[in-house]
Parts: C-alpha cells; structure tokens; sequence
C-alpha cells in the first residue's frame, strides 16, 4: 500500500510545497517528517531573513557580528556562496548587494536540499520540495507501486498559467529564477542596474543552492553564461533559459 503526504505552507514570502510518498513507510511517519522540515524552514527563515533585524544574516549585514562568529550552517552558505561566485565569474555576488551580503540567492535551493534529507532519514524513498520555483527531488513519483521521474513543468514568464518546458528527474535539483513572483528584482553585481541578460533562467544538476546562484547569475549573464557550464565542476549541471528580448529559448547539455 502506497502512503502518502501533501503539505504546503508558506515562509519567506512565498509557498512551500512537500510531496511525499512511500512503499514502505506508513503515513504517520510521512506526517512527522513533513512537520520536521516544516519547522526547519521556518528556523531558516529567522536565521537568513533579510527582512527580520534580529536574524543572524541581519546582524552579519549590520557588521555587529563577523562570519566568524556565525553558526556553522550560516557559515557553510557563506562559503558555497564564494564558489558559485567564482564558478559565474561574478554574476552571483551575494557581497555586492544594497545593505551587505545577501544569500536569498543561494539559500532556497539549499535548503530543498537540506528538507530532502531530513525525509531521507525517515527512511522516506520519494520526496520532492518546491520552495518557490527551486525543486529538489528524490526517488520519484510513485503511483500504483510503479516509480517514475518527477516531471517539473517550467512556466512562461510571461504568461504563469502556460508550461513551457518540463524537465523529468529522480535525483537532483531544478531552480528557476525570473520574473514569475517578484518581477525583475535580480540586479546586475557588475553595473547595480536591473539584471537584463535573461528573463528567465532554469538550471538542473545533483546541488540545489548551487543551481539556484546558477540560475540568477544566467539572468544577468545570458547567453554568455554559457560558457561556466564547460567547467569541470559543472560537468553535471545543464540549463534552459529564455533571452530578455526576443523570447527566444536556448539550453546548455552534455
């Protein structure tokens, strides 16, 4: 008998959405698992909200503390941070942003991940995390005792209500940023103006705060992102993205 377990809520100014399902697993156990993550992105949220003074991020961005002084998990973000960086040339820098640094960019996807193992502990085969456009899967969809990939639809930025790609996955990460939710927010670190290199930009790969800076940087870079995707460190990533102007789509493989 196939249990399963849907939950949606919302934190960080967005909606949350967890799948859960299992084979082998009775329901009970999907609940509490479900609850656990819950209350983690809420503890996430009071930790790396930019919009809350007393969090931890806030105080960092104020200079009342130093990275140093933060909690490991704070400081694990710092540094993945740096890497996406360096792997997008710059075109995701949580330091150069309006107030100090900001890892909103990196925090969402890393934190499906982070949910996806908490189920995993359970002893949870299939699981998938939307935190607001930035998935995490693992295992697959199971229906009738049969698994298949989850199949993640990528909407039009221009229209939400119409897929334009799907993307099928067991194991990994797919982050989408553009102007679905919050309009062109994302700005360019090289020149402060408003990012205009894509209007919206998919990257799917095994790490999801990674493809999540991946994904914003595309937005500023474009087509000439491109090229990080030849790096060895990026040998398992790939992208979808659509240009600013045109509404053209162009995609990275391997």
């Amino acid at each position: 008998m196939t249990a399963r377990h849907f939950l949606e809520f919302d934190t960080w100014g967005t909606v949350i959405v967890f799948d859960l399902s299992s084979a082998t697993i009775a329901e009970e156990v999907l609940i509490a698992a479900a609850h656990e993550a819950q209350a983690y992105f809420f503890h996430i949220d009071e930790v790396f909200s930019t919009y809350k003074p007393e969090s931890m991020i806030s105080r960092l961005r104020r200079n009342e503390i130093r990275i140093e002084d933060c909690t490991p998990e704070v400081q694990e973000v710092w540094s993945a941070c740096a890497v996406a960086r360096d792997l997008s040339n710059g075109a995701f820098d949580p330091w150069i942003v309006a107030g100090g640094f900001d890892p909103s960019g990196y925090v969402k996807g890393w934190a499906s991940d982070k949910a996806c193992e908490i189920f995993l502990s359970h002893g949870i085969e299939n699981s998938l995390v939307n935190s607001g456009g930035d998935v995490t899967v693992r295992g697959g969809y199971l229906k009738d005792g049969v698994v298949a990939p989850w199949s993640v639809g990528i909407r039009n930025p221009l229209n939400k209500a119409e897929i334009v790609h799907t993307v099928e996955l067991n194991n990994g990460a797919i982050a989408t940023s553009g102007t679905y939710e919050r309009g062109a927010h994302i700005k360019d670190p090289h020149s402060n103006l408003i990012a205009i290199g894509a209007r919206s930009a998919t990257v799917i790969g095994p790490d999801g705060g990674l493809a999540d800076a991946l994904a914003t940087a595309l937005i500023v870079d474009g087509r000439d992102g491109a090229g990080w995707f030849s790096r060895p460190e990026l040998a398992d990533y790939t992208c979808w993205v659509v240009d600013r102007n045109d509404d053209t789509s162009w995609t990275f493989t391997k």
